[in-house]
C-alpha cells in the first residue's frame, strides 16, 4: 500500500491546531484558507474536506477548543466543584489560545455544538443549585464573560513586549505611579511597589475564579436545592 499523502494524513484536529496557532500569533484576520494550506503543505482544496469556508473554520476552532469544557466529573460531586472545574477549563483554554475571546465574539457560537453542550451542562448544574432555568442562563453568561474578562485583563507585562525589555517596562510603570501626586492618588502611588516584579499569574487566576464563583455560591445559598 503506498504511503498516505500530506492531504490524506491531515486531520480536522491538526487543521484546527495550526489555525489557532496563526490566530494566537497574528490575530483572527490572519487565519485564511490559503495561509493555512501553505503552512500545512497542502492545497486549499484539501482543507475543504474539513471546513467549507472561513466561517465554518472559525466555528470549528471554537468547537475544538471547548472540547474539555464540560461537566464530566463524578456525578456525586457538589455542583460548585463541577461548575468551578468548567470555569477553570475555560480559563485554561483562553490562556493557551489568546485569540479565543475574540473568536467567541466574532463567530456565531450558538452554532457550535461544543458551546451548546457546555452551556447545557452549566444550566443543569445551576438548576441543581436552586436557580430557575432563566436565572441559570444569566449566571452561565456571567461566568463566560467573567472568564473572558479575567484573561483579557491579565496583569503584568503585555505579551508584545520582548523578554529582554520586561525589566524596563516594569521600571517605567513603577516610576509613572511613583510620580503621581500622593495627596491626590495615595493608593495608586502605593501600588507602584507591585511593579518591582511580575505578578503571580496563577494566584491572579485562582483569586479571580474564587471571586466569580463566590458570587454565584452566595446567591445560591438559601435556595431550595434540586434533588
Amino acid at each position: 500500500m503506498p504511503p498516505k499523502t500530506s492531504a490524506e494524513r491531515l486531520t480536522k484536529s491538526a487543521v484546527a491546531e495550526r489555525a489557532l496557532r496563526i490566530g494566537d500569533t497574528d490575530g483572527l484576520e490572519a487565519i485564511t484558507i490559503r495561509r493555512l494550506a501553505q503552512e500545512l503543505g497542502v492545497t486549499p482544496m484539501a482543507l475543504y474536506w474539513h471546513f467549507k469556508n472561513k466561517d465554518e473554520l472559525l466555528l470549528g476552532l471554537i468547537d475544538h477548543v471547548l472540547a474539555e469544557v464540560r461537566a464530566d466529573r463524578h456525578a456525586t460531586d457538589p455542583w460548585p466543584d463541577q461548575l468551578r472545574a468548567m470555569v477553570e477549563a475555560l480559563v485554561r483554554a483562553m490562556r493557551a489560545h489568546p485569540c479565543l475571546p475574540d473568536l467567541l465574539h466574532a463567530a456565531d457560537k450558538q452554532q457550535v455544538e461544543g458551546f451548546t453542550r457546555a452551556t447545557d451542562d452549566a444550566l443543569g448544574l445551576l438548576e441543581r443549585a436552586g436557580f430557575t432555568l432563566e436565572e441559570a442562563y444569566w449566571v452561565a453568561s456571567y461566568l463566560l464573560h467573567a472568564a473572558i474578562g479575567l484573561v483579557q485583563a491579565q496583569p503584568g507585562c503585555p505579551l508584545a513586549v520582548p523578554p529582554d525589555q520586561v525589566d524596563e517596562w516594569l521600571r517605567r510603570q513603577r516610576l509613572h505611579l511613583e510620580g503621581l501626586p500622593p495627596q491626590q492618588f495615595p493608593h495608586m502611588v502605593r501600588l507602584a511597589d507591585s511593579y518591582r516584579s511580575l505578578p503571580d499569574l496563577e494566584r491572579y487566576y485562582s483569586f479571580g475564579i474564587d471571586l466569580v464563583m463566590g458570587a454565584v455560591e452566595k446567591m445560591a445559598a438559601g435556595r431550595p436545592v434540586a434533588s
